[in-house]
């Protein structure tokens, strides 16, 4: 699907943080795994309060191979490039344990509530 389909109900518009597992994966010592992982999650959780990130967690079952995704996010900043450069500086990231994508996800506007995040009002 390309562009924004047309339709009789306005849409709202998110970044859809899509993780993956990286190269490096496999062949970084443990050690090392569970230190960038601990770093992913300060990462994630310092653009959660920074309200760049709405939510994110992890999905855990069974999925299509080779590289079933690992977690997932939902941003809403208007800009994939901008999410994209942000979830790239991630430590996890940048070793190869992770990789990255950033889609755009459109919904009926309205349908999605974010309620652990603060808002300015």
């Amino acid at each position: 699907m390309t562009g924004t389909p047309q339709l009789d109900f306005a849409l709202d518009t998110y970044e859809c943080i899509v993780l993956y597992p990286g190269p490096a994966g496999r062949v970084l010592p443990k050690e090392t795994v569970q230190r960038l992982q601990a770093e992913h999650t300060a990462h994630m959780r310092a653009l959660q309060r920074r309200g760049l990130v709405l939510v994110a967690g992890s999905i855990d079952g069974p999925a299509r191979e080779p590289a079933p995704p690992i977690g997932i996010g939902l941003a809403r900043t208007g800009s994939v490039e901008d999410v994209r450069s942000v979830m790239e500086a991630d430590p996890a990231v940048q070793a190869g344990l992770y990789m990255v994508d950033v889609l755009t996800f459109l919904c009926p506007a309205g349908s999605l509530e974010f309620p652990l995040v603060k808002t300015d009002s």
